[in-house]
């Protein structure tokens, strides 16, 4: 199926090159990590036998002030009428074309015009967050090429990860986005074997947080539930967490808030208990897809969910994509890794690129010097 689908598409996709090519045109100079300092390329070729060493092997350290860091959104940030503002760009209208042949239904139409029910169920939401967002890259690159250019990072949160792979040259956009299409199913299909949910949780200080997981689960058991589950699913910002899991053990957790010490509980609009083990069905269909795309090294410093550390190669790539549905979203972790630098050291330009500013409200509360110098690329028009 998956070879079949990939022929049928294969003039458009040689129409995104550009999207590719964007960050493939990165200099080795522009590979750094996030304080700038440049990395070696990948492949350093070894000098010919006999050949005199260059006069000047290191580059000057970068200006991080002179970088640009770009964020992309997950699951939660879509809505109706996202892409309205991006059709213009070079690249969008092939982008959702591809997209259309890819996935069998008119995804332009479903994020410009909904039905919002549809637009938010989790099959077809992470492939309409997925896609805006690399369009939103296009947005990017026609008015500030030099964000582009300058690019030393990227993350995504969740679903994103897969637009940051893009960006960064590790994935082909249409085999990418087959992938999404794919896990997007199997999580959907996960998500109906058992009533769950994810709530967002803001806690006090005290609160904590896994004991307050273990005293649901305990609820949970006294019901009759076997095995229930319920676990920190998303690492937020200080004090912030989503928790996931059996929909008994989150309806225990707000209807004890205060005893908690949990400030505000939020129920959150997902079909189910994403990044915990009750995706683990989830696992092998994508697992499956992942050995037939071609994956290759970030060309930037792109970093994962799972454990908010840099992919290193190919198989690393392949084997946290698939950890990353039952394992927490380790956000709050990667921003401090992409943002720790010494004092005095200036921070990278930020932008968010996608639906949604969740990921630069989440900056904010990270770190507020590394906010300063955030841009959100809007997806609808300025004047929306």
């Amino acid at each position: 199926m998956l070879a079949s689908v990939f022929v049928t598409t294969a003039a458009s996709r040689g129409k995104f090159r550009s999207l590719v090519s964007v960050s493939r045109r990165l200099s080795s100079s522009h590979l750094g990590s996030q304080d700038g300092a440049p990395h070696p390329p990948p492949e350093t070729p070894a000098p010919l036998l006999g050949s005199e060493p260059p006069a000047m092997e290191r580059r000057p350290r970068k200006d991080p002030s002179d970088c640009s860091v770009l964020l992309f959104p997950g699951q939660g940030s879509q809505f109706v009428g996202m892409g309205r503002g991006l059709l213009k760009y070079p690249n969008v209208k092939e982008m959702f074309t591809v997209a259309q042949k890819l996935l069998g239904y008119d995804l332009l139409s479903l994020c410009l015009e909904g039905p919002e029910e549809e637009l938010m169920k989790t099959v077809h939401c992470q492939p309409a967050v997925f896609v805006t967002s690399l369009a939103a890259v296009e947005r990017l690159n026609h008015e500030n090429p030099k964000a582009i250019e300058t690019c030393v990072a990227a993350a995504g949160f969740s679903v994103g990860e897969f637009a940051a792979l893009v960006f960064s040259g590790a994935m082909n956009y249409a085999e990418a986005l087959y992938a999404v299409k794919v896990r997007a199913e199997a999580m959907q299909k996960a998500s109906e074997l058992v009533a769950s949910g994810m709530l967002s949780v803001i806690g006090r200080p005290q609160a904590q947080y896994k004991h307050a997981c273990v005293q649901a689960k305990e609820h949970c058991t006294s019901l009759g539930i076997g095995e229930p589950v319920c676990s920190v699913a998303n690492y937020l910002f200080p004090d912030g967490r989503v928790i996931a899991g059996h929909q008994k053990a989150l309806d225990f957790l707000q209807q004890n808030s205060r005893r908690l010490q949990f400030m505000r509980t939020k129920p959150l609009p997902v079909s189910g208990a994403f990044h915990t083990e009750l995706m683990e069905s989830a696992t092998e269909p994508l697992r499956e897809v992942l050995r037939q795309v071609e994956v290759r090294r970030p060309e930037i410093n792109v970093y994962s969910n799972v454990d908010g550390k840099r992919y290193m190669n190919e198989s690393h790539v392949r084997r946290q994509l698939v950890k990353q549905l039952v394992s927490p979203v380790k956000w709050e972790q990667t921003l401090h890794e992409i943002y720790e630098r010494t004092q005095g050291r200036k921070f990278p330009h930020t932008y968010e690129v996608g639906p949604g500013k969740q990921l630069g409200a989440t900056l904010q509360k990270c770190n507020r010097k590394a906010f300063k110098t955030y841009a959100h690329v809007e997806v609808t028009t300025y004047e929306d």
